[in-house]
């Protein structure tokens, strides 16, 4: 237990710590940006990187208020629709004073989209929201991050994943639901429309898979390889820690959120050096936009979260190690999961050329696995990274024109007629 929650300890006085160097940092660039005819620049692009280095990184916000829908600016509002210690189901609720738009969006289809929990908050699929918005009404899992919740809420296994998401498409009404599900959630969202299927209960009108592990066995990457060629017990020994006191979830084992950023920047040093290098010149150079854009980045980039152990650890166990889906071995509450039970539920498959997490195949995989479907596609974006599947320029231009035709065509509403 002491040397559990060692390294959590040393890691949150560390942050304490640089909180003040962080504030005297931002004082001082603000100071010397001021002196005249740019002499203090330079001076103030060493102590912004600086800030930039030592500053905490809090959750988030989505940040959208308005999007433009039916040829019209709408209001935004977040809705929280249900509430369990491990999630909250935001809406993005819209709202217009003009009767003919307000009846325009209420008619757009239902989007169930499902964020991934594997590091970062919900907030990485921003764009992903913001794009989706003009024309779906958005619903989004929003996890919580696993120190905040109390041991005495229980823990939270990859089953509890799949089981929310039923729960929530339940409550959405399934067959007038769309469920999109970027990366990691690509294996509970296919779990959780198979079970509903096999239980004989209505099942979304569309599933669009994007950039998930389905079967890692196909053209492995980096991260399925750091998965395999350790045994489980290493990541729990090395990886997983409790929640020291200070933290509602104190003495809870999980996989804590700094050490994940670690191992992402890990997996490319020298594109981070880059990056902040780059952000120091654009600074000094005056070049604010780009310096901006930098800060929005990392901002997200670097907020991360803590995941209960027991999802963690199933996750690689089950997805990276066993590949239990893919094997038609993966049982969910004690039942086996049969994606080929999927009847009437259309599929979409989508991954980037580009993509150097999720391997080519892997997600394509599960079009081999519903067999039961006749209504599946595939989409290869080329030139796309896995970023670049849910966010960026080329998912607007790319991806997103391709999922919302696809689940426009499947939409109950606009297939019988009921919408322009």
């Amino acid at each position: 237990m002491l040397r559990s929650c060692m390294l959590y300890e040393l890691h949150d006085l560390q942050r304490r710590w640089l909180r003040p160097i962080a504030g005297l940092s931002r004082m001082n660039a603000d100071l010397l940006r001021m002196a005249p005819g740019g002499l203090g620049r330079p001076a103030a692009a060493g102590w912004e990187l600086l800030r930039r280095i030592t500053k905490d990184h809090p959750r988030p916000v989505f940040g959208i208020d308005s999007v433009v829908a039916h040829g019209q600016t709408v209001a935004i509002r977040e809705e929280v629709v249900m509430v369990t210690p491990w999630c909250r189901l935001v809406r993005f609720a819209r709202r217009s004073d003009d009767a003919a738009v307000s009846s325009a969006l209420a008619r757009d289809p239902r989007v169930l989209l499902c964020a991934p929990l594997s590091g970062h908050f919900a907030t990485l699929l921003r764009d992903t929201v913001r794009s989706l918005a003009a024309e779906h009404d958005v619903y989004v899992t929003d996890w919580s991050d696993a120190r905040e919740v109390p041991l005495a809420d229980g823990f939270f296994g990859l089953d509890d994943y799949v089981l929310h998401l039923e729960r929530f498409l339940r409550a959405l009404g399934p067959a007038r639901t769309h469920m999109i599900a970027v990366c990691q959630p690509a294996v509970p969202a296919l779990a959780a429309v198979a079970r509903m299927a096999s239980a004989g209960q209505e099942t979304p009108a569309s599933l669009v898979l994007m950039g998930g592990p389905i079967d890692g066995r196909r053209s492995p990457t980096q991260v399925n390889r750091l998965a395999t060629e350790r045994p489980l017990v290493w990541f729990e020994k090395n990886l997983v820690h409790r929640v020291p006191a200070g933290f509602p979830g104190e003495g809870r084992r999980v996989y804590p959120g700094f050490l994940q950023l670690a191992a992402f920047v890990s997996m490319n040093p020298r594109r981070h050096f880059t990056a902040y290098r780059d952000y120091w010149l654009d600074r000094v150079r005056g070049r604010d936009d780009k310096a901006a854009a930098h800060e929005r980045f990392y901002d997200e980039y670097n907020a991360v979260l803590d995941m209960d152990a027991l999802y963690y650890l199933e996750t690689v166990r089950l997805v990276f190690q066993e590949h239990a889906l893919a094997r038609g071995r993966w049982t969910v509450a004690g039942e086996l999961v049969r994606p080929g039970d999927i009847r009437t539920t259309a599929l979409l498959t989508v991954e980037g050329a580009e993509d150097d997490i999720t391997g080519a195949g892997q997600t394509h995989a599960a079009l081999d696995l519903c067999t039961g479907l006749r209504d599946k596609q595939r989409f290869t974006a080329e030139g796309v990274g896995h970023y670049g599947i849910f966010s960026g320029e080329r998912w607007r231009r790319s991806v997103y024109p391709t999922v919302r035709d696809f689940v426009r065509a499947h939409d109950p509403a606009i297939t019988r007629g009921q919408l322009p």
